[in-house]
């Protein structure tokens, strides 16, 4: 299943939806509404409509992360209703709310709004041996011994075709071509042999960077923080992927574009370190949430740190990988 958040115009303001894209890509496909679609399933079984409102309410909620958290149950409602919805050609529930949106028509929230925690590692090893040298270092020898990563700030999570304004108090925006996946389970000490099926579903990320504040933080040896974290920074989208439908993470063509112009042709076959290990490291001793983003690192050449390119107000950052889908974003100016 590829599952859209997304939000459209309401009576009383904007209304959040958990969606399911069911035909053509995140921009010109069709999306299924679950709630209303599960809704319509209810009241076609014959519970009563406050009966099948809390239900849905609760089982296939508008919130990625409330889905998530709903397991195997949730799910399982969701396919139901999806299907039903299909085979049946329902377009509205039951008080009349929309079941289908054309994708032209919404506007994308952040794949998960509101994750627990943001974990970025440093999985690609071609991207150190491009950054290192012109930090006149060589990759640490700690680098192949664990899987490092750093914390982002939550809130700070941006959306498919969301602008990404370059922050007041930095000088230079990159961006850093990532794909990542949300946790579908809690656990602690997770074995290595287990951990992708913890994994609910992978996303495409932009780990926007303000790269003169993150160096600058980074000589202190600490950080990086306001070099990552900003409004809409870290961007997330424009679908997740559940793990069942994805198949194999690690054979996925991540391509680049920037104002149409190839900046990177990479894969995720390149991993150093998978996202088993990723998970079985970070959840020592420690508790993995549901919901937590586990970020792959930068792909090589996937940031204009590589290539001495800094991206300007104007600039239209495309990040494809394959079997997600293009996550697009416009760089604007600083705002005031």
């Amino acid at each position: 299943m590829k599952l859209v958040s997304f939000e459209t115009a309401g009576h009383h303001g904007r209304v959040a939806h958990l969606g399911a894209l069911v035909t053509g890509d995140a921009d010109t496909g069709e999306l299924v509404d679950l709630g209303a679609a599960t809704r319509a399933l209810l009241a076609a079984e014959h519970i009563a409509d406050e009966g099948a409102r809390r239900i849905a309410a609760a089982l296939v909620p508008s919130s990625l992360l409330g889905f998530i958290e709903g397991g195997a149950r949730s799910r399982g409602l969701a396919d139901e209703a999806l299907a039903t919805a299909l085979e049946r050609g329902w377009d509205r529930d039951p008080h009349g709310a929309r079941i289908r949106y054309d994708a032209s028509e919404i506007t994308h929230l952040p794949a998960i709004s509101d994750p627990p925690l943001l974990r970025d590692f440093m999985a690609f090893e071609e991207h150190l041996l491009n950054v290192f040298p012109k930090l006149g270092r060589e990759i640490p020898d700690e680098w192949y011994r664990r899987p490092v990563y750093y914390k982002g700030n939550p809130s700070a999570v941006g959306a498919h075709e969301q602008d990404v304004a370059i922050p007041t108090y930095a000088d230079r925006l990159d961006l850093e071509f990532e794909f990542a996946a949300i946790i579908g389970r809690a656990g602690v000490d997770i074995p290595e042999e287990d951990a992708l099926s913890y994994i609910f579903g992978y996303t495409v990320y932009d780990d926007f960077s303000a790269r003169d504040i993150q160096e600058a933080e980074m000589t202190v040896g600490l950080g990086p923080a306001k070099g990552k974290d900003f409004l809409g920074a870290h961007v997330l989208g424009p679908v997740v992927v559940t793990a069942d439908e994805l198949g194999d993470p690690y054979a996925l063509r991540m391509t680049a574009f920037v104002n149409g112009v190839n900046w990177t042709d990479g894969s995720s076959a390149d991993m150093h370190w998978k996202f088993e290990q990723m998970i079985a490291y970070a959840s020592r001793d420690e508790l993995v949430r549901v919901g937590e983003v586990f970020g792959s690192g930068t792909v090589g050449h996937g940031s204009g740190v590589e290539q001495s390119k800094w991206l300007e107000p104007g600039d239209v950052v495309e990040l494809t990988v394959e079997g997600i889908g293009t996550l697009r974003n416009r760089v604007v100016a600083t705002q005031a």
